[in-house]
């Protein structure tokens, strides 16, 4: 059985592919940084790739047939993923199927769009999925906000946002890169419910049992702190780019093709808060 190619394996997407992958009894190549261990189990073989870096194809795509690809959150040029998608049309890969943003297709603003536009040019047989906002994206790029200010610290405006759990993105992507009837597709997946930054801040405090606000920051604002805190320009410009796009109210669409491709209901963000709530306490919570 040939393999399937994982990349962002030790990413919030990526692991639960993996998961999803063994689950359904799939042979996994898991992509990691030169010099890296994706701490895996055995079965589940690492391989070193660097976007960047020609050298680590031709050892990554060995023995591979389909592969999950994502443009690593801090890339924001899209010609960077070039040499591997031409690595992979080289490669003759029966199936790429590449994880996108909402509203690619149509949004020559977001890096994704030029990758999604290279990748067709490729001749490559490909699966799109572009879904809405992540979850944990709360739990992660904001975590510190939350938890240290009480603070969703997002220049949204008054924009309008769905949100989807990663895990439920995960279950898709595992469908389609194991059942027929998907080449050449892409899927808009989204939750069910779409909130402002308020609403988001509001489900946070039930969830969590304390008052966390939206203060709803200028794009400046939200920079200057996305900087204070380490993040490189290329991240920052790519999340205030996904921003701005929320407050326009581009954020907002929903479809049911998540919950097609799962065959059950899509997480809400009450639910996924409720499951999550631990991750927001305050740090003096933490250490008790």
């Amino acid at each position: 059985m040939s393999a399937i190619l994982v990349t962002g394996s030790t990413g919030t997407v990526g692991a639960s592919v993996v998961a999803e992958l063994l689950r359904r009894n799939q042979q996994v190549h898991a992509a990691v940084r030169p010099g890296r261990d994706s701490g895996f189990c055995a079965t589940v073989a690492d391989v070193e790739l660097d976007f960047g870096d020609p050298s680590t194809f031709e050892a990554a795509l060995a023995g591979v047939s389909r592969v999950f690809l994502m443009r690593p959150p801090q890339m924001s040029d899209p010609k960077k993923m070039r040499p591997f998608i031409d690595a992979m049309a080289t490669n003759e890969i029966e199936q790429v199927a590449f994880l996108s943003v909402q509203g690619a297709g149509s949004n020559p603003f977001v890096p994704h769009h030029g990758i999604e536009q290279h990748l067709k040019r490729s001749g490559l047989p490909w699966t799109l999925l572009r879904p809405s906002f992540f979850m944990q994206n709360l739990s992660t790029t904001h975590r510190a906000d939350i938890c240290e200010r009480d603070e969703v610290f997002v220049p949204a405006g008054r924009g309008r946002t769905n949100f989807i759990d990663a895990a439920d993105v995960a279950a898709a992507v595992a469908v389609v890169l194991t059942t027929s009837g998907h080449l050449g597709k892409a899927y808009e997946l989204t939750g069910s419910e779409v909130l402002t930054y308020a609403g988001v801040a509001e489900t946070l405090s039930q969830a969590c049992g304390r008052e966390i606000t939206y203060p709803s920051p200028s794009a400046r604002q939200f920079k200057s702190r996305m900087k204070a805190s380490g993040c490189d320009d290329e991240f920052v410009a790519v999340m205030g780019s996904i921003y701005l796009l929320a407050k326009l109210g581009m954020a907002a669409g929903t479809t049911d093709e998540l919950q097609r491709l799962i065959g059950r209901p899509p997480a809400t963000l009450r639910e996924w808060a409720q499951r999550n709530a631990e991750c927001f306490a305050r740090a003096s919570e933490q250490m008790r």
